[in-house]
């Protein structure tokens, strides 16, 4: 009879989006833990951007720790294969029995890559137990920093990829009070043209690489048109013109009158 093999544990530990001081005490704890670090890299042997800001937080990098390649593309064949290498080696390391502990920038449940891991490697082996911590968002961080209020009251916000391009965000515009949109890079002269011309330059802010030294806050949109921007961007847009629908508060007469 075959031995059924003991894995370790696999958890994401979201460390916030740049600044040290915003790792939770419970990704502290897992990072001293003893588990064996995996760290994200675009390219084979290239700085990891989770690592840095462990490094930043006084944390020395275990000898052992592993990178896992995660290459920036969309062809879906090198991106599967990718995945699939990743899935494969993390599977491999847990059937040591020691726990993985994944360095996830930003939170392990917002566009990050450890979902996605996870899944696969539950795919490849099921009995592995999955742990997600929490963290900061990007977004959040954002808007501490750059002193804009998300939501207030009744207000709505959402959050997309700028990717969904500006005929999605003009109408988001109309359905939501603010819109975070994340990793504009790559539409951001599309994104300031719609921008100027609802007249919500005025009501947007540019943040960069939030939380980590190279944070950079640009309130004068228009004059970011024709900058190539790092990557790790986002813009928080408020539409004050947006004209809301009637509040249905029907639910809280009943149970008020259910009370009496």
């Amino acid at each position: 009879m075959t031995e059924s093999k003991c894995y370790g544990k696999l958890i994401g530990a979201s460390l916030g989006p740049g600044d040290p001081e915003l790792i939770t005490r419970r990704a502290w704890a897992a990072l001293q833990s003893g588990a064996r670090w995996l760290y994200p890299v675009k390219k084979a042997e290239e700085l990891s951007y989770a690592l840095a800001i462990v490094e930043r937080g006084g944390i020395a990098v275990p000898a052992d720790a592993v990178e896992l390649v995660f290459p920036m593309t969309r062809d879906a064949e090198i991106l599967a294969k990718a995945w699939a290498r990743a899935a494969t080696q993390t599977v491999e390391l847990l059937a040591e029995g020691r726990d993985l502990v994944f360095l996830v920038e930003g939170d392990a449940s917002t566009f990050a890559t450890f979902g996605h891991l996870a899944r696969v490697v539950r795919e490849l082996a099921p009995e592995v137990e999955v742990e997600t911590i929490p963290g900061v968002s990007s977004f959040a961080a954002a808007a501490a920093s750059a002193d804009v209020t998300l939501a207030e009251e009744d207000e709505t916000f959402a959050i997309i990829p700028a990717a969904y391009g500006v005929e999605v965000i003009n109408h988001l515009l109309d359905e939501f009070d603010t819109l975070a949109l994340l990793k504009v890079k790559p539409l951001l002269d599309e994104v300031i043209d719609l921008l100027e011309g609802r007249e919500l330059l005025a009501t947007s802010v540019f943040i960069e690489k939030v939380g980590s030294p190279a944070e950079r806050i640009v309130r004068d949109i228009a004059s970011l048109k024709g900058e190539k921007v790092n990557y790790l961007s986002l813009l928080l847009v408020q539409n004050p013109k947006r004209v809301r629908g009637e509040l249905r508060r029907g639910c809280r007469k009943r149970q008020v009158a259910a009370v009496a």
